[in-house]
């Protein structure tokens, strides 16, 4: 009897179900649009928690005394990102208007199969990871109200003009950048880049000689768990970039992700391993963020052993680059111009030699590779030039840089008004006093 009753449940389930279906007029395109919009948001969901991997890495890799400093730019880039990308920045970069910029806030030119504005989010959250980016290599020694002036325009305008030129339908739409190696990291590699040199290093960053102090972050768990975060995210930010959560590309980038990151990883070890003697764990860390930068132009376009390959080479790159930069005394606390720049500029490239359909070891000749190489320069021109106009401009009229005696007390207290670690933190009066012994710690 039990058994009749079941079956006779499972038979009205299986006929009422499809009857509602019917009733509600739900067609298998709604169908389909629903899954697409939900996979974009949850893809969006994951890159917004990247923020959150950028404030841990950023913190850990630099000194305690600043920790609530970081903070407030992390949330700053997002809060104003979110604001001036809505009102302007995603009009600049999909509205319909020419080769260079857009200007009319019609969007239908797109095709999109989800709604305007779940597209809208995915896109704000990669705009301000673009932001973001540059807050570490500036770190320990910027005024607030100066890089608040940098996050609105690199939000607002710079950002978005090589979004268009890109994925908007603008001059360099040939190139290949799937989720935006050169689009959104490049962009903040280079802006990092220009931003560092008009501040100049760190106190105490270099002896008298020239030769360079280490300054140790303050934790390196914190480090490690924002790197891990980071890695989480970047599942979003590959794999969404699919917009679309029945394409069943999205394992194949999912693998592709993976791989180069931990490719990465294992590359910055093995060639920190024989530089330092030992085996690093700043190097590994970054070097899985760079094999994660490198691989996001070719996460759909090569295979399991090409991503494999580009992995490990932007990992061993990046951190022959970060000893390049400290030479040069171009001080990045979070080797961010190293893991962004010069890993987004090579995981473009690479594009050009390891994707299947038209990459010079595929047959496909050079044509891709120098395409890709036309955008690396064309967006460093003009990433290298207006942030240089705006830092600069920023640098003459309100200061980019905090006074020595501020920066060596910590900008937490000076620019804040707290700190992050007050049971750890002598306060004297108004200010916290750190010193800064001969070897910049």
């Amino acid at each position: 009897m039990k058994r009749a009753w079941k079956s006779l449940l499972m038979l009205s389930v299986a006929f009422i179900v499809p009857t509602a279906l019917l009733a509600d007029s739900i067609t298998m395109e709604e169908v389909v649009r629903s899954i697409d919009t939900m996979w974009t948001l949850l893809a969006a969901f994951l890159v917004f928690f990247m923020q959150a991997g950028f404030a841990l890495v950023e913190a850990g890799f630099t000194r305690s005394k600043n920790t609530v400093n970081i903070i407030m730019k992390n949330f700053t880039d997002f809060l104003v990102g979110s604001i001036l990308y809505w009102i302007v920045g995603f009009t600049i970069m999909f509205g319909v208007g020419n080769g260079f910029i857009g200007w009319q806030g019609s969007f239908e030119y797109l095709g999109l199969n989800i709604p305007l504005n779940a597209f809208l989010i995915f896109q704000t959250v990669f705009a301000a990871t673009a932001a973001t980016i540059v807050s570490g290599a500036m770190a320990e020694r910027t005024k607030f109200t100066g890089y608040l002036i940098y996050s609105v325009f690199i939000s607002a305008f710079i950002y978005p003009i090589v979004g268009h030129w890109i994925w908007g339908g603008g001059w360099l739409s040939d190139m290949v950048d799937f989720a935006g190696s050169t689009v959104v990291h490049s962009v903040g590699g280079w802006a990092a880049l220009m931003g560092t040199m008009v501040l100049g290093p760190r106190t105490g960053k270099y002896r008298s000689d020239g030769t360079p102090n280490k300054i140790p972050g303050h934790s390196l768990v914190l480090a490690a768990l924002g790197v891990f975060i980071l890695w989480f995210g970047w599942f979003g930010f590959n794999p969404g970039s699919t917009i679309s959560g029945l394409n069943l590309k999205i394992g194949d980038i999912a693998m592709t992700t993976n791989l180069a990151a931990s490719a990465g990883g294992l590359g910055a070890l093995t060639i920190g391993w024989f530089i330092y003697k030992k085996p690093d764990v700043n190097s590994t860390l970054n070097g899985v963020l760079a094999g994660l930068v490198g691989i996001t132009a070719g996460c759909a376009s090569v295979t399991n052993v090409g991503a494999a390959i580009i992995g490990a080479l932007s990992g061993s790159l990046v951190v022959l680059a970060i000893e390049f930069f400290d030479k040069i005394h171009i001080d990045d606390p979070v080797g961010a111009i190293s893991v962004h720049g010069v890993g987004g500029v090579f995981g473009t490239l690479m594009v050009g030699i390891f994707a299947v359909d038209g990459g010079l070891l595929y047959g496909g000749g050079v044509n891709l590779f120098l395409t890709q190489l036309k955008g690396v320069l064309a967006v460093a021109g003009w990433t290298l030039a207006t942030t240089y106009i705006l830092f600069k401009s920023v640098d003459l009229t309100i200061g980019l840089r905090i006074d020595s005696t501020s920066e060596i007390e910590g900008l937490d207290f000076v620019e804040h008004g707290s700190v992050s670690y007050p049971d750890l933190t002598p306060l004297k009066g108004r200010s916290v006093r750190v010193k800064i012994d001969e070897e910049g710690e």
